[in-house]
């Protein structure tokens, strides 16, 4: 099963753009597909894979912080590809 993944870290503390570019940086090193806008940033792939994927960089992030939000989306479908029709 495909998903797609809409991603918003936001770490409770001064330096946390340190914290969002080096979890965004770990999202791009892996083997998915990534896109980047200005609120979010979203991966795409099959269901296992991405989840055990991003268990494992959210307790890293959240492990580097002492207080940190995690808002996540997580759509029954592969919308990589999505373009507005209108």
């Amino acid at each position: 099963m495909e998903v797609s993944v809409d991603l918003t870290l936001s770490p409770l503390q001064d330096d946390y753009e340190d914290q969002i570019i080096a979890f965004i940086k770990r999202l791009r090193a892996s083997n998915f597909r990534v896109i980047e806008n200005a609120l979010s940033t979203q991966i795409f792939g099959e269901y296992d894979a991405v989840i055990s994927f991003l268990n494992a960089e959210i307790k890293r992030s959240f492990e580097a912080v002492d207080i940190a939000v995690l808002t996540m989306k997580i759509v029954k479908t592969n919308r990589s590809d999505y373009e507005p029709d209108f």
